[in-house]
């Protein structure tokens, strides 16, 4: 049985505490008035970090009577218009923040319960030695899950402004919204999201029941039972992901949207969870357990990596691709913005998904090297984070962006509370399942 260190569960809770305490210096910072907002911009456009909101247009003068009147009330109106447009974008950076940490713990999770599934549904015979640690990961659903859904609960209660088309004044004045509001309306948000939660959390709690159950039995009725309950849940899960990809990453951004997305994120939550499950397979082996996991399950998992970040890539290029090239203006906003305001995240992202792992795991060598592994996965993790940022904050903030104490408070919360989880689960069976009909065929896996 594995024994959850002291050290790494005081670090998980420091780490939760500092998270919180960085957390809540983000909200109390946000401005609560349009007069805020503009200092907060001129102060950082006075210190060189750019902005330049809260600046006030000089407006020319020249014109006469009627229509100069009428001129100063439009362009005062757009100031207005434009000032509490800022105001929103501040204030939704600690809510930005905190979603972006959110969500992307909660997607390794999910990423994890796909492969569980794919592994089950396929019959593989390689991995079943490693099938408690993702079952430690994807325990990880039922808390990560539950954040994500108060925080969307929280903003159909209209506490931020992140989803747009939740505010009726808006919606009243776009057509476009208009159109969407059979499909984009809160209340059938909250109900999609309750069914996709509450099917990935039930298929990961049946499925680990089940597992645990074919460990105490004298006959295969559990795995058979677990393969089609997952080669049932594969199908649920492809149509649900997508349109969780949908609702809580592209409807940010209501305007634009793109019919590869759900194919996109479930990649990056795809190989951001197979890194989980090598890294953490890798730190519990040099502790002692697994012992039966040997540089071949290692190297079959830097394998996945490798070959996801390229899978990865091919979706990011072909979204991509077609966008500019068609150059629709609607279209090609969305890669604007980011070209723009948010330059670095946007290629540092690009560097770290697909340059990175091409050049370091590529060579089958370094796969079967653990510490390289963990290297490249920190890599991968940080790459796929800046994803789901440079998914979610031009959106949200706009150019006022930073990575500042909100972002790293949410980092160091939800990475703390996700060591804890899973690796209290993991205390809870036996790190090595005693009847898996494939057992031993994963003790023996070597090429």
């Amino acid at each position: 049985m594995y024994t959850f260190s002291n050290r790494l569960k005081i670090g998980s809770f420091i780490a939760m505490a500092v998270g919180l305490i960085f957390l809540a210096i983000g909200f109390i910072s946000a401005p609560s008035t349009v007069e805020e907002a503009k200092a907060i911009v001129a102060a950082a456009h006075d210190d060189g970090h750019g902005g330049g909101h809260g600046e006030v247009n000089a407006h020319e003068g020249g014109n006469e009577g009627h229509g100069a009147s009428t001129a100063h009330g439009e362009e005062a109106a757009h100031d207005a218009s434009h000032d509490e447009h800022l105001l929103h974008q501040l204030q939704n950076r600690p809510w930005s923040a905190l979603y972006v940490a959110a969500f992307f713990f909660f997607m390794i999770s999910l990423g994890v319960l796909a492969f569980y599934a794919i592994q089950r549904a396929a019959q593989a015979g390689w991995s079943p030695l490693l099938f408690r640690v993702m079952e430690g990961i994807t325990a990880y659903l039922v808390p990560g899950g539950i954040i994500v859904f108060v925080i969307l609960v929280l903003s159909v209660l209209h506490m931020n402004h992140m989803f747009v088309w939740m505010d009726a004044d808006v919606v009243a004045h776009d057509k476009l919204l208009q159109g969407k509001a059979g499909y984009l309306n809160p209340t059938f948000f909250l109900v999609r999201a309750a069914i996709f939660l509450g099917g990935w959390i039930f298929y990961r709690e049946y499925s680990r029941k089940l597992s645990l159950a074919q460990d105490e039995s004298d006959d295969n009725t559990n795995f058979v039972k677990n393969f089609r309950w997952s080669a049932a849940f594969l199908v649920f899960y492809l149509i649900t992901e997508s349109m969780m990809s949908w609702d809580w990453i592209m409807s940010v951004d209501p305007h634009w949207f793109s019919t590869l997305f759900g194919w996109y994120v479930f990649a990056s939550m795809f190989v951001s969870g197979i890194t989980v499950i090598a890294m953490i397979s890798i730190y519990l082996k040099s502790k002692g357990y697994l012992e039966n996991v040997n540089d071949s399950h290692i190297h079959d998992l830097a394998k996945f990596m490798f070959a996801i970040s390229i899978f990865w890539t091919y979706l990011w290029f072909s979204q991509f691709m077609l966008i500019w090239y068609a150059n629709i203006p609607e279209e090609v906003t969305y890669y604007i913005a980011r070209f723009q305001d948010y330059k670095l995240p946007f290629f540092g992202m690009l560097a770290m998904n697909f340059i990175f792992p091409l050049l370091v795991l590529m060579n089958s060598d370094y796969k079967r090297v653990n510490w390289f592994v963990i290297m490249a996965g920190i890599i991968v993790l940080l790459g796929h984070y800046l994803d789901v940022f440079n998914m979610i904050m031009p959106a949200t903030v706009g150019d006022q962006w930073h990575i500042g104490i909100p972002e790293i408070g949410g980092i160091l919360f939800f990475g703390g509370l996700f060591v804890f989880w899973v690796f209290n689960t993991l205390t809870k069976a036996p790190l090595q399942p005693k009847r898996n009909p494939f057992l031993e065929e994963s003790r023996q896996f070597h090429y």
